[in-house]
């Protein structure tokens, strides 16, 4: 933990309205500012104890208390720091360090995920059923039960896609672990919408993970292995600009060259990585956009709102659809809930969070929800689902775009 980063917090309290646990529970120690303080006591030589190591496991990592901090308080770093350190020193029970190996043997790895599909695609509605049970004996499975998603037919992308009309930009795209293995047709959308918009679209195979969820959960070792493979991947693939549109992983991606040390921080600093609706809006518009008549409610993916600070393209890209009707969120900065793993992790909390948000989803009275982040849509269509209320499609910026330069009539 770096003491000059903890010693740039004044504990104003700003942070505090922006922060979920400290919106739920009300307690200063679940706040930024009283994390912070906790950081502060460790390195001035108090042990780190199981009592102040949940606290530092309560936080979800949203980091909207960066964007809320006068201070410029670096707290996305402080708690990347925090957790390695909990993880180094913390002995967990035996039930807690079970489901922790079967997450990151399991989600960091798509061919791992992908031999996943043909059961969840089996048990869905066993799933369902069993899930009230589950929750008495285990809520991180019941979690897992609940937030799987459908089951998709898988969509095999080639290695390139040509550009259409007009030669713009030669690219390479992330396919992701989640994304590309759950939410195959994103990815399909998204190389679609890029060619239409005169990009050729570099698809390495083999990607692997990104390294996301394990530097947001204590494991940088990990996580810099993850990355150098990355960086090695668009290398050789020859493109320097990376689409990315995962909201988590074009987080991380961004920070590789202050993730990783000497030769290979220079080698991530060659490679651009950028979101999809970043991208998009700095590039402008060259085909034609057909009219969708949807009334959308677009929600801001903390990884990329407060992470990456892109709040305005996505809603532009949406503005430009003809008929399209973009709806605001109420409390949009505040987290769904599933932040990486912590609706696995901490499912009491994210379901508080994730009630919350389906909530004012459902309030827009749209016609789709749009996300830009998997595990976001995720969390917010199972608390939908959890309420009982009518379902409320969801769908990926990307897929709303697609829809709309291909002329279609609905969302795919």
């Amino acid at each position: 933990m770096d003491p000059e980063l903890i010693g740039d917090c004044v504990h104003c309290g700003f942070c505090l309205p922006t922060c979920p646990t400290y919106v739920l529970w009300g307690e200063e120690m679940d706040s930024p500012r009283g994390r912070i303080h906790l950081m502060k006591q460790h390195v001035e030589g108090t042990p780190l104890t199981p009592e102040m190591a949940g606290h530092f496991d309560a936080c979800l990592g949203c980091m909207a208390c960066v964007t809320a901090c006068p201070s410029g308080v670096r707290y996305d770093r402080l708690i990347e720091q925090t957790r390695a350190e909990v993880e180094r020193t913390q002995v967990r029970s035996l039930q807690e360090r079970a489901l922790r190996a079967l997450i990151f043997l399991l989600f960091p790895y798509p061919r791992r995920l992908r031999a996943m599909r043909l059961p969840l695609r089996l048990s869905a509605g066993l799933r369902r059923r069993i899930a009230p049970r589950l929750e008495r004996i285990s809520p991180s499975l019941a979690a897992m039960a609940d937030l799987a998603p459908p089951v998709s037919a898988r969509v095999r992308l080639p290695r390139r896609v040509a550009a259409r009309g007009e030669h713009r930009a030669t690219v390479g795209m992330l396919t992701g672990c989640v994304q590309g293995e759950f939410f195959p047709q994103v990815n399909a959308a998204t190389a679609r919408v890029l060619a239409m918009e005169g990009c050729e679209v570099v698809i390495p195979p083999s990607q692997g993970c990104c390294g996301a969820l394990s530097l947001h959960s204590g494991r940088p070792e990990q996580a810099k292995r993850l990355a150098r493979r990355m960086v090695a991947t668009f290398e050789r693939a020859g493109v320097d600009t990376v689409v990315v549109n995962a909201a988590g992983c074009g987080s991380t991606m961004k920070e590789y060259a202050d993730i990783l040390d000497g030769e290979w921080a220079e080698r991530a600093r060659a490679i651009r990585a950028v979101d999809l609706s970043e991208y998009l809006v700095a590039l402008g518009p060259a085909a034609r956009r057909h009219p969708l008549p949807l009334t959308v409610a677009y929600h801001d993916a903390c990884h990329l709102a407060h992470a990456q600070g892109i709040r305005s393209q996505p809603r532009a890209l949406l503005a430009a659809v003809p008929g399209l009707r973009l709806r605001e969120i109420a409390e949009s900065s505040i987290c769904c809930g599933s932040a990486g793993t912590y609706n696995l992790l901490q499912p009491e909390a994210a379901r508080d969070l994730g009630d919350r948000k389906a909530e004012r989803v459902l309030a827009t009275g749209a016609d789709l929800l749009v996300s830009a982040n998997p595990g976001c849509t995720m969390q917010i269509t199972s608390a939908i689902r959890r309420r009982g209320a009518e379902p409320i499609p969801a769908a990926h910026i990307a897929q709303v775009l697609d829809a709309s330069l291909r002329g279609l009539a609905e969302v795919r």
